[in-house]
């Protein structure tokens, strides 16, 4: 693909994954290419349905979060970068669950969005471990039990959109309760 076809494709995703998390199943193909300063044609030539566009816009946002997820695995503060993973994963989830409801059956991704998930299900279960065999998260946690709680905060906040700073108080809440120290004894189910 030549460098400006590229980087048209990249800014179309980028305007994509704006517009159709601000305005869902509303959002049309003219105000992607509008925002990505691309004429519809130009859209239409990358992505020649709404609904490839959408894919491929839920593959990016998983790309996007496992590349930051396996920066972080080496991070020198684990327990931060934890933190900073599943702030980010909240904070974009609203977004993400838009654009897998656009593509249908909820909990059935295309496969290249189910592959791109999995990617970003282990690199944060890389993160998780390294935070854990640091001792500042609590060790009988799993990515199972992490992801249940991301996705409880994202459907919630793209159901019902909430303020920032109860938004940042609740991811507060979750991150308090995955830290290591006093009070972080054995889940129920143990």
């Amino acid at each position: 693909m030549r460098v400006d076809a590229r980087l048209n494709r990249e800014r179309i995703l980028a305007a994509a994954e704006e517009v159709f998390g601000e305005l869902g199943a509303q959002a049309s193909t003219e105000e992607v290419a509008r925002r990505a300063g691309v004429g519809v044609a130009t859209v239409f030539r990358h992505f020649p349905t709404k609904a490839g566009l959408v894919e491929a816009t839920l593959v990016r946002h998983f790309d996007d979060l496992a590349a930051h997820a396996r920066t972080l695995v080496a991070a020198p503060a684990p327990g931060s970068a934890l933190a900073e993973l599943v702030t980010a994963m909240i904070e974009r989830g609203a977004t993400k669950v838009t654009l897998a409801n656009l593509l249908g059956i909820p909990d059935q991704l295309p496969p290249g969005a189910a592959d791109a998930a999995r990617q970003l299900r282990d690199a944060v279960d890389d993160v998780l471990r390294r935070a854990q065999e640091a001792g500042v998260a609590r060790a009988d946690v799993s990515v199972d039990e992490l992801y249940f709680l991301v996705r409880g905060l994202t459907q919630a906040a793209a159901a019902l959109p909430v303020p920032t700073a109860v938004s940042r108080g609740a991811v507060a809440v979750v991150l308090a309760g995955l830290a290591a120290g006093p009070g972080s004894g054995p889940s129920p189910r143990r």
